[in-house]
């Protein structure tokens, strides 16, 4: 068995340019001592890195990947936006050199645990409770601390971590969350009201949201996949857990510059 320390690949397979991306974290794994494996191929081994080749859903899958493992997850971007992403792939051969040697920092990411009655699901991103095509509109309610803070008739509701306040939570013009910031926001989706408004909750305040419709389920939705249900008459909570996955930077990346790069000026 090999004794150099081991980096996993996660690819968007159909991305331009993820052959070329690949041959280049062979030649510098190489260069620096490392095997690298493709995802799914590791078997009981359990990987010291593993290298993005993607956009920001490619990351999010290796992060899950490595959910409780404290693997440190590099992302090289290869998509849209590639807010997670560590460098561009114009700039992937001075990220590989600094990543096999060693020269990064990483970040705890914390996670939403929904349960619904079975085993929980764990969102890095985000948990969303999102009325169903074709049926009516949905009329969701949240507590927190046992106390109801809003009922509104609405498309939907989005619990996110400050990872993922600039997804979904961002679309529906919730607040930001800088990495680091130790809580999550509540945003109702479409509410048909004048009045609601997202609320940054506290890490150890559970949320409960409840389907108020007498016969429509709404979906419940963690970073984008569905996980199940939310029948009528019936609730879910969804709690905050800290430092879930594991996320690789260059020593010196700064958030607020990343927000400006990826998304423009906040106001001008």
């Amino acid at each position: 068995m090999s004794s150099a320390p081991l980096a996993l690949i996660f690819s968007h397979d159909h991305a331009e340019g993820i052959a070329e991306a690949t041959e280049s974290v062979m030649s510098a794994a190489d260069r620096h001592g490392w095997e690298v494996l493709p995802s799914g191929q590791a078997g009981d081994r359990v990987p010291e890195l593993c290298i993005v080749l993607g956009g920001d859903g490619t990351i999010l899958r290796a992060l899950r990947a490595m959910t409780g493992t404290k693997v440190p997850v590099f992302g090289i971007n290869f998509g849209r936006v590639g807010f997670l992403a560590a460098v561009d792939g114009a700039q992937i051969e001075t990220g590989l050199d600094r990543v096999f040697s060693g020269d990064i920092e990483s970040i705890d990411l914390p996670g939403l645990e929904v349960s619904l009655g079975g085993d929980p699901a764990i969102g890095l991103n985000d948990v969303g409770f999102s009325r169903r095509p074709h049926s009516g509109v949905a009329e969701l309610s949240y507590r927190i601390a046992d106390e109801e803070v809003g009922r509104v008739r609405c498309d939907g509701l989005v619990a996110s971590t400050a990872t993922g306040s600039t997804g979904y939570n961002l679309a529906n013009n919730g607040p930001i969350l800088a990495w680091g910031v130790d809580g999550y926001a509540v945003t109702y989706i479409a509410p048909h009201t004048l009045t609601a408004r997202a609320l940054v909750v506290a890490p150890e305040d559970v949320l409960v949201v409840l389907n108020h419709r007498s016969r429509d389920s709404v979906d419940v939705v963690v970073d984008g996949v569905q996980v199940g249900e939310l029948a009528p008459g019936t609730e879910a909570e969804v709690r905050y857990r800290r430092e879930m996955a594991r996320l690789a930077q260059l020593p010196g990346a700064n958030f607020y510059h990343r927000i400006r790069e990826k998304f423009g000026h906040l106001a001008i």
